[in-house]
């Protein structure tokens, strides 16, 4: 999977631009706040129809426009995609798949797959589980639309039921409805689960390999998936019924707090270097190589889904991390094509630097060396 072109129309600090990429490894150049994660961020943004930065799509208008307008030509191996994204002030989001206008957001799913790597994926291990619960969420429904379909129904029930729980306090008779809505839940969140689960143990063996590389078989990772609920088999009926019955456990601690206690929204994972929790124990240097070894998981794990590798973004981290780990990652992307952004030439080891096609990022103009 190689993206080929790129078009920008009043996207964040963009005006007008047009790129083609030829080569498999792209580094813009340039001093901060020039777009350069702009950039990366629409590409994201065709992969998913989502950003990666904001919940809000207002805030990639370009300022004083009412519409922009983002689209990527994408390579596979079956022939090309042409994928088109219009936001507006005024409408809804619209978006095109080979010109066809799809009518819903997981129809986009699969198309084309990428994988982000940020100053924030580097804080991945030790940040709040809702970032890891995000992270699984926007693999697997790259890998998986029907995921994504089931996760937007999942949130819609559990907005419904933590909204008729705040009412319970109010109306006795709203509880009649409860069970409605945990049978749903149930039902739903056993689907969620079951391909967590299986996602986690995938990632996790081919995790354990990378990393064994990248330490010089130093150090064993192991990767766990710590769900809310504890299934006793990766059977959906057994994963619904112990869901259900979850709810009803805790279903007089969720009236008088208003909300759901139990459920994938409360889910986690966990990161082990030889039996040692990195989360709590491990270094930062430990703590940056794992979320490293995650990454570059991610596009074999999705390799193997596929058949195809998924692009690589690298918004600024070459300079946070140290000349070791520069090597490890190169010698680990082989064929995978690469978008780079950096604040000078100088992140980039020499030996690797010539072997990229340099684009200079200045005040929303992008020119190619």
């Amino acid at each position: 999977m190689h993206l080929k072109e790129l078009t920008l129309n009043n996207y964040r600090n963009y005006q007008n631009i047009s790129l083609k990429f030829d080569g498999g490894r792209i580094l813009f150049v340039g001093r901060n706040a020039q777009g350069k994660t702009n950039i990366l961020e629409s590409i994201f943004l065709t992969c998913t129809g989502r950003s990666h930065r904001t919940p809000r799509d207002s805030e990639l208008i370009r300022w004083g426009q009412d519409s922009c307008y983002v689209k990527v030509l994408v390579e596979r191996r079956v022939g090309y995609n042409s994928i088109e994204v219009f936001l507006s002030l005024k409408d809804k989001k619209r978006i095109k798949i080979n010109g066809v206008t799809i009518q819903k957001l997981g129809q986009l799913m699969g198309h084309f797959n990428a994988v982000i790597f940020s100053p924030e994926d580097l804080r991945l291990v030790k940040e709040a589980p809702s970032e890891r619960r995000r992270y699984m969420d926007m693999e697997i429904s790259q890998m998986k639309p029907q995921y994504f379909y089931n996760l937007q129904q999942y949130n819609r029930i559990l907005a419904h039921r933590n909204n008729l729980l705040k009412e319970m306090n109010k109306n006795p008779e709203a509880k009649k409805m409860l069970a409605v809505f945990d049978e749903q839940l149930s039902e739903v969140g056993a689907f969620i689960i079951k391909q967590r689960y299986e996602f986690i143990e995938s990632l996790s063996k081919i995790a354990r390999e990378i990393h064994a590389r990248i330490s010089s078989g130093a150090e064993r990772l192991d990767i766990k998936y710590r769900p809310s609920i504890r299934a006793s088999s990766l059977d959906a009926g057994d994963i619904r019924k112990e869901f259900f019955a979850a709810l009803e456990k805790n279903k007089s601690e969720d009236i008088q707090r208003g909300s759901t206690g139990v459920g994938c929204h409360r889910d986690d994972i966990g990161f082990e270097i030889n039996g040692v929790d990195v989360r709590v124990f491990g270094s930062q240097g430990q703590q940056r190589t794992v979320a490293l070894s995650l990454k570059l998981s991610d596009i074999e794990l999705m390799y193997r889904e596929t058949g195809e590798y998924p692009v690589l973004l690298l918004d600024d981290v070459m300079s946070e991390l140290d000349e070791w780990r520069h090597r490890r990652l190169f010698e680990e992307l082989g064929d995978v094509q690469v978008f780079v952004t950096a604040t000078d030439l100088n992140s980039i080891p020499p030996r690797e630097l010539e072997k990229f096609h340099i684009y200079e990022v200045e005040e929303g103009k992008v020119t190619k060396r």
